[in-house]
């Protein structure tokens, strides 16, 4: 049994609790066990509950009562897997201490000092643990984009979409770029997103809104060029074979864009903050060049790769 544990939040986004959707679901179809472990997040839960899936709210400000033992014990779980982006010390020694592996996923927390494997595919500093696989080898995205993949030929449909959340509002900022510009877009927004009113005022009937799609990976495939923020949605859609413009929506996505953007899949717009009109430039890009070179660059085999390293290190605590 393996425990995922995560957070989210409207200020953090849902980037890691879709993430843990795909870690089960690659898990349930290997036969191995899974509990979702989470904060108290209304969308969250109501998305867990609609597909029954076993979760357990926390309290992770909670760092004395060691409720990660109950939780472990309650499930018999041998495995926990952090993907919380910053797990604490305490939360780490709890887990330790019970004699389960502990493993991690782009951690910047000072609890990644006790991880026994720390998997960093959008981390490329400071990297700690005592276990560390770095690369795009371990990055996780949606099995589901294997139905949906094709090359873009020319651009046609723009897709606007920012995160589950969009903390920052940043979509409605986008669509009055694009109306300066001349330039129509579709967008989709995410469950937790709270600036509905202002994007309705701001797309008029011009742009066409999509609100929390049952499947974004299928969404994809209707278009030929995305402008999305930098966590894993751009790299879900590279490997789609979607091109993209990115915007950074917090600080640590700059250089999830950079990075994804040197393999030529994708253009780095700038920070939130700062984009304005000459941000979003379309003249230059080549859809087909930019398509390829997305295509080229991530596979799907990510979690299976984790997974992997997992079975052989826990065949060896269990030795």
């Amino acid at each position: 049994m393996i425990v995922i544990s995560i957070e989210c939040s409207h200020k953090r986004g849902m980037g890691h609790f879709y993430r843990a959707l795909n870690i089960r679901q690659y898990l349930g179809a290997a036969g191995e066990g899974a509990v979702i472990v989470l904060n108290d997040d209304k969308r969250a839960v109501q998305i867990l509950e609609s597909i029954s899936v076993i979760y357990e709210i926390v309290d992770y400000s909670d760092i004395t009562t060691n409720w990660e033992k109950t939780i472990i014990r309650k499930h018999g779980a041998d495995v926990w897997l952090s993907d919380k982006f910053s797990t604490g010390v305490e939360l780490a020694r709890h887990v330790k201490n019970e004699g389960v592996l502990l493993a991690a996923i782009d951690d910047c927390g000072e609890g990644a000092d006790y991880v026994d494997l720390h998997f960093c595919a959008m981390l490329f500093h400071n990297l700690r643990g005592r276990h560390i696989y770095s690369g795009k080898e371990y990055m996780i995205l949606n099995p589901e984009i294997a139905r949906y993949r094709r090359r873009r030929t020319a651009l046609n449909k723009i897709l606007v979409t920012l995160g589950g959340s969009d903390t920052y509002g940043v979509t409605v900022k986008v669509v009055k770029i694009l109306k300066e510009k001349g330039l129509k877009a579709d967008i989709v927004t995410g469950p937790d997103f709270q600036h509905s009113d202002e994007l309705k005022r701001e797309a008029g009937t011009e742009f066409k809104v999509y609100t929390a799609v049952p499947s974004l990976i299928e969404k994809f495939f209707e278009y030929d060029l995305a402008i999305t923020g930098g966590g894993v949605t751009c790299f879900e859609a590279n490997a789609s074979g979607l091109p993209c413009i990115i915007i950074a929506n917090e600080v640590h996505e700059i250089e999830n864009a950079r990075y994804i953007a040197g393999y030529g899949g994708a253009k780095f717009a700038g920070y939130y903050k700062d984009i304005c009109q000459d941000s979003i430039d379309i003249r230059n890009i080549n859809i087909k060049r930019m398509s390829m070179a997305a295509l080229a660059a991530f596979s799907l085999n990510g979690m299976k790769n984790i997974y992997h390293v997992i079975e052989g290190y826990r065949k060896h605590y269990a030795g």
